[in-house]
């Protein structure tokens, strides 16, 4: 509740800044004639419009979990982000159309004084606007926040664009107005498909942020019973709710009962301390009472790892003569099975009096 109270708080704060500098630049435009003015001006409506639908998304998002959406609503503020993308892109099409507009049809512009400190004016509260904006983002995990922050600094650049045209028109007479708003209207729609591709990157499910997982792996680890922690599978339901599952490495001799009180304490744990539901935790045993496992793991990781398309092999275990394991193995291997059946037959040639197991697994998270 409180990080959508500072995403509300910030996304007002940015719709009237950027109402402020809208009304300001739209009477500059109309009174010099400039087309840059008038585009910086509608691209500052844009943004004003993107806060309200931040502010929009940040209150459906924080509404509680009912039986049709169980996990929340929280991929609301997804869909936010690439409304706000879409605005942005057509406000750098509509920009772009005026502009050429004008460079087929000129019109001389006309500043004053008073005309060019409001220009700098908004250039210093666009960069003050956008780097608060940005900030805040970023620490409550906002991706529209952070995107509008983002835009209302690029703002900022645009703005004094329209600035040093002004300057150069007022010193020596050359018109730039128009090819300036053809440039400006271009580095909007670059900003809008780039905020468009990395919103439908979150959409689709991209990988889990390094620190999220880490921080997981390493909370899991702390229990004195738990070896190593594995095969993290984390899905986003929001900037701060994740559930996922996670594969530990246990000694073979623990009981069903005390991998019970083990999970349970894992859970908590990582629930209470990072935000993330661990649904699922999975077993791998190690071998407690074969001092022969400890020897053939050593020699067969070194074998297995020797193979640049592995990164990792975990979850080892020996049953009489069968041995198991899993490979996380790299993306560039479009063939995992073969990969794994080749793996499998070169094992089985230095270990001919066992049998091998081999799980390929996918490199999920960190």
């Amino acid at each position: 509740m409180q990080r959508q109270k500072v995403i509300i708080r910030t996304s007002i704060l940015g719709i009237l800044a950027n109402l402020f500098l809208a009304g300001f630049k739209a009477a500059v435009g109309m009174l010099t004639s400039s087309i840059a003015v008038t585009m910086d001006a509608v691209n500052n409506l844009s943004d004003a419009l993107s806060s309200v639908i931040t502010i929009v998304g940040a209150r459906l998002a924080g509404k509680r979990p009912d039986k049709k959406h169980p996990y929340g609503h929280g991929r609301v503020e997804y869909i936010s982000a690439a409304l706000i993308s879409v605005i942005v892109l057509y406000a750098g099409v509509t920009a772009l159309v005026e502009s050429v507009k004008k460079i087929l049809h000129p019109e001389t512009p006309s500043y004053t004084t008073v005309s060019l400190v409001i220009l700098a004016v908004a250039v210093v509260v666009k960069i003050l606007l956008g780097l608060y904006v940005s900030a805040t983002g970023k620490k409550v995990k906002s991706d529209a926040l952070t995107a509008s922050g983002k835009d209302a600094l690029n703002d900022s650049i645009i703005s004094a664009s329209t600035l040093a045209a002004a300057v150069v028109f007022l010193l020596w007479g050359l018109s730039l107005e128009a090819w300036l708003g053809a440039v400006i209207s271009l580095f909007i729609l670059k900003s809008g498909v780039e905020m468009l591709r990395d919103t439908l990157s979150q959409i689709l499910g991209q990988r889990v942020e390094p620190e999220v997982a880490r921080a997981v792996k390493a909370a899991v680890c702390a229990f004195d019973q738990v070896h190593g922690a594995y095969d993290l599978i984390l899905h986003s339901y929001g900037p701060e709710s994740y559930m996922g599952s996670i594969h530990i490495e246990v000694d073979d001799t623990l009981t069903a009962g005390e991998l019970d009180t083990l999970e349970r304490a894992i859970t908590d744990k990582v629930a209470r301390e990072l935000g993330v539901f661990l649904t699922g935790i999975s077993v791998y045993s190690v071998n407690t009472t074969d001092d022969q496992a400890a020897v053939l793991a050593q020699d067969i990781r070194r074998r297995v790892m020797s193979h640049p398309e592995v990164l990792q092999l975990h979850g080892f275990y020996l049953s009489g003569r069968v041995i198991r394991f899993d490979t996380v193995i790299d993306f560039s291997v479009r063939d995992r099975e073969t990969f794994c059946q080749q793996l499998t037959l070169e094992l089985a040639k230095a270990y001919p009096e066992y049998q091998f197991q081999i799980q390929p697994d996918t490199d999920m998270s960190e």
